[in-house]
């Protein structure tokens, strides 16, 4: 592996942070927004699931009882 000097790394650092793409303003509030809806959906999904394997559970331990 070759030797860089501090100095190069720093030029070098600055050269590929140079070609970087930051998303706009609005793209970040969309895909902020898109996180939320997703995060809320995903929770529901789950909840209902839990809630069914819940119940499933509750009718079988009660079939013993």
């Amino acid at each position: 592996m070759a030797k860089v000097t501090p100095g190069a790394f720093i030029r070098q650092v600055r050269q590929e942070s140079s070609k970087v793409t930051w998303p706009t303003r609005k793209e970040t509030l969309v895909t902020t927004g898109m996180v939320f809806v997703m995060v809320f959906l995903a929770s529901i999904f789950f909840f209902l699931v839990d809630s069914g394997i819940q119940a499933a559970v509750k009718l079988i331990l009660s079939l013993g009882a």
